[in-house]
């Protein structure tokens, strides 16, 4: 059974619900890029980028269960196996021939400002539905990606 979220229409439930489900799947996604380039990068600023990468992937799990919590909250099925991430994602796959750290760094680069792209039309469907608490969870996760974007792309000036 939901939360009673007063004022709150099944119109909005149910637009919010898909939005944060295909927010979920994309998110769940680039995480498991995350890792694929910090565990297989090489080269100039490794450690560098190797340990800010996985403070990215941290911050990215952490929104996925935010958004797997906002679905209950809301009556939904928060579906987040492999096999959901893989058949959902919205993202491109991520190359697994990538070696040296600027290619992983333009590869994730790439699916941030995807992400981020995604997660700001979530934003204003999620708000025009009525649910301006989804609406904040996805401006949250936009300034996240936004900033990890920013600084991952300051390592390729």
């Amino acid at each position: 059974m939901a939360v009673d979220l007063k004022g709150l229409q099944s119109n909005a439930r149910k637009a919010s619900i898909g939005e944060l489900s295909a927010r979920m799947a994309d998110a769940s996604a680039l995480a498991m890029a995350i890792k694929q380039a910090h565990w297989n990068m090489k080269g100039k600023n490794f450690i560098a980028v190797h340990e800010f990468v996985d403070q990215i992937y941290d911050r990215q799990l952490a929104q996925v269960d935010l958004m797997a919590e906002r679905i209950k909250m809301l009556d939904g099925m928060a579906n987040g196996t492999a096999e959901v991430v893989a058949r959902d994602t919205t993202l491109e796959p991520y190359p697994l021939d990538l070696v040296k750290v600027e290619d992983h760094i333009r590869a994730l680069c790439d699916r941030l400002r995807d992400h981020g792209g995604k997660l700001r039309k979530a934003i204003d469907t999620t708000d025009e539905a009525g649910d301006k608490d989804t609406a904040d969870l996805f401006t949250n996760a936009s300034r996240e990606a936004d900033k990890d974007l920013w600084f991952l792309e300051s390592h390729l000036e």
